[in-house]
């Protein structure tokens, strides 16, 4: 027995034990039922429930013409709710095939059995988002709103659609570094003017409230939960899509036929600063060139002989040396310490006594580096301040990120040497990018008032007008009025009979710069392999009597042993110059009256007299014989007048049509029975048929025209 007892009460102890377990679970669940339900209901949503941001439509960039340079535009993700519960059985089979077959058309991926089964199979499984299909345009969404099952809506017909929006440039690659882009990676790279003014283009996040679903999938919930988003608002730039074009094909061309590194061009307004075309070509591995950098924005490089212009303008205003004087710059070659300093012309036995005007015209860099440190070298920080003075070691300022930060050393600091001074005086050790360089020459250009580079004219929402952006003046004047009456005389002589001869034309005059420097690497210094590379640039602005735009080119390694600026970037300066002219009204000569043109009376063709002496009157072209008494004419361009004679027609010959244009030829022909063929279009050059042969009914005659 005392078995039996001891094991009745071991299952007695155990039932106990798990009775108290399973009043304390259903305590528990009770507790948490009643007392907690609110707190882990609420977490369970966070869980199944989330707020997500709606991307707002992205505002567009326009040219200054208003023509379309970035756009979003919208792409949309089609699902479908196979468990939508107004969607019966048979409302969805009787409409699958028709649905399939519209969806195979507009797509023209799968064939409408692959969809049909693809449906299906989401309906049996009970999926509530099924994806039918991505990149859908807009266009393509209006149809499939319309199609079986899908025409319903969403809450009958279970169609699900999410927008997307791609950033798309109609111009492709041009300007492309200008026009930049947004990144959504960790750095958030921001770039050009899409990054400038991500803020303005952006617009406003919505919110839309999602469901979790399983496999981590989100579905949106009804749309009374939603936040609409606002729009971003447009940008309106001062770029000109023409001179772009222009600016691009000239510099791509040059770059290709020198095989450099890259190169950049930039074209900017005197007056308001506004930047009409900014290209920025760099070669990539596989030896094309395309926009990768903004080198005119963020690439620091020493300036060469462009610099030459500020050293003389600080030596003129303190009055160390004047444009008659006289440098003797011997040889060629002028020894200051260690250091070598070479003119081009060197091994031609250099230029010898030459006045400081021709020093600048010929680009001397002995002439140039003896005038300085003949004038500085007890003070060379007196030479160094009237630089900063003309805000060459300040940052411009300008919205697009990426800016160089310019460099000119100072007695005193850490890289100076006692060769410095000499060295700045032609444009080495010194840092500047090309943007900066080209504001200064448009300074000079601007008669001596710099004005900060401008990208961005107006701000528009939806049409209207939000901002508009003006000239914002960093300097009200870089010199006296007399420097500056003296360096724009010597900027117009280094074309006329300087290093730029080859730029100069009859049709515009320009006035500017070359720049040649050897290339400083850091760890090479100026030879790699014993080879040197160099920058070829010319900056200068257009009409040189009346500047209107400023322009530079910047063309870094040309390894075709070409590299003068006045060769390799010269040519590039120039065909934007000349198409700047050609479609520039302003810059043309003003014709105070028809009496001070030459008369170039046009050719007109034979004719009815009454439709030709309409024509000529209307265009104010004198007539000889006005009143003649004939229905056809033949007309004659004289010097002063346009002269009619009487063109005689006699039924039943063959008319003579020739110089008559194609519609009185047949109006003529066709009255005589006979059939006409036309080759070309034009005036009649010659007809099949002589005139005055006897005209016979139905029989076929061509007319060869002028233009073939």
């Amino acid at each position: 027995m005392s078995v039996i007892k001891d094991i009745f009460w071991r299952v007695v102890f155990v039932y106990v034990i798990f009775l108290l377990i399973g009043l304390l679970i259903i305590g528990r669940i009770l507790y948490l039922q009643v007392f907690e339900k609110k707190e882990w209901t609420d977490r369970a949503n966070t869980f199944a429930l989330k707020t997500m941001n709606i991307p707002a439509n992205r505002g567009s960039i326009y040219a200054a013409d208003g023509r379309l340079l970035a756009s979003s535009v919208p792409y949309y993700e089609v699902h479908f709710d196979a468990r939508c519960e107004n969607l019966t059985d048979k409302m969805f089979y009787s409409g699958i095939d028709s649905l399939s077959l519209c969806l195979s058309r507009l797509f023209g991926d799968r064939s409408k059995e692959t969809y049909k089964q693809s449906l299906i199979s989401a309906r049996r499984q009970g999926k509530r988002y099924h994806l039918v299909k991505s990149g859908v345009n807009y266009i393509q969404l209006k149809k499939l709103k319309e199609f079986p099952i899908f025409r319903l809506g969403r809450y009958k017909g279970g169609l699900i659609y999410m927008q997307e929006n791609r950033r798309v440039r109609p111009h492709q690659n041009l300007a492309g570094r200008l026009i930049g882009y947004t990144s959504k990676d960790m750095n958030g790279n921001v770039v050009g003017i899409e990054g400038a003014y991500n803020d303005q283009l952006g617009g406003i996040q919505g919110i839309r409230l999602m469901q979790r679903l399983t496999g981590d999938v989100w579905m949106p919930m009804n749309d009374r939960n939603e936040i609409e988003p606002k729009d971003g608002r447009d940008i309106i730039t001062t770029i000109d899509v023409n001179l772009q074009d222009v600016a691009q094909k000239a510099l791509l061309q040059q770059l290709v036929s020198q095989g450099a590194q890259y190169g950049t061009a930039v074209l900017m307004e005197v007056k308001t600063g506004e930047v009409k075309a900014m290209v920025n070509l760099g070669r990539d591995e596989q030896g094309s060139y395309r926009e990768m950098q903004n080198y005119a924005v963020g690439e620091s490089t020493e300036p060469g002989s462009t610099f030459k212009l500020p050293v003389l303008i600080a030596a003129l205003e303190d009055g160390v040396v004047q444009l008659e004087d006289t440098i003797d710059t011997g040889d060629g070659t002028f020894k200051y310490y260690d250091k070598v300093i070479r003119d081009d012309h060197h091994e031609h036995g250099g230029y010898g006594k030459i006045t400081v005007e021709q020093v600048f015209e010929y680009s001397s860099n002995v002439g140039m580096a003896k005038i300085i440190t003949g004038a500085y070298r007890q003070n060379p920080g007196e030479f160094i301040d009237r630089l900063y003075a003309m805000r060459l070691n300040d940052r411009l300022g300008i919205d697009i990120r990426g800016e160089g930060t310019p460099e000119i050393r100072y007695p005193g600091d850490k890289y100076w040497s006692g060769i410095s001074l000499a060295m700045i005086a032609h444009g080495y050790e010194v840092r500047i990018t090309p943007l900066q360089t080209l504001t200064f020459y448009n300074a000079i250009a601007n008669d001596g008032k710099m004005v900060k580079p401008r990208f961005v004219k107006e701000v528009r929402y939806h049409g209207k007008l939000v901002r508009r952006y003006g000239t914002e003046v960093l300097q009200s004047s870089v010199c006296s009025r007399s420097t500056l009456r003296k360096v724009r005389k010597i900027l117009e002589g280094v074309v006329e009979t300087g290093t730029a001869k080859n730029l100069n034309n009859p049709l515009i005059k320009i006035a500017g710069k070359t720049g040649t420097n050897q290339i400083y690497n850091k760890k090479y210094g100026y030879k790699s392999d014993s080879e040197v590379s160099y920058q070829a640039s010319f900056v200068g602005y257009f009409p040189a009597d009346d500047p209107q735009y400023s322009c530079i080119v910047v063309v870094n390694s040309p390894s075709k042993n070409v590299y003068y600026g006045n060769m390799v970037a010269g040519p590039v300066f120039l065909e934007i110059a000349r198409k700047v002219y050609a479609t520039s009204i302003d810059m043309h000569p003003f014709v105070a009256s028809l009496e001070d043109v030459p008369l170039d009376l046009p050719y007109s063709k034979t004719g009815n007299r009454d439709q030709v002496r309409e024509v000529l009157k209307a265009l104010d072209i004198p007539i000889e014989n006005s009143h003649i008494r004939a229905d056809w004419v033949s007309t004659e361009k004289k010097p002063e007048a346009v002269s009619l004679t009487k063109r005689t027609l006699v039924e039943g010959l063959v008319p003579n049509v020739v110089s008559m244009g194609a519609k009185d030829a047949v109006y003529l022909l066709e009255n005589a029975g006979l059939r006409v063929r036309l080759l070309g279009r034009g005036s009649v050059r010659q007809q099949s048929i002589p005139p005055g042969t006897r005209a016979r009914k139905g029989d076929l005659i061509t007319l060869e025209m002028s233009f073939i």
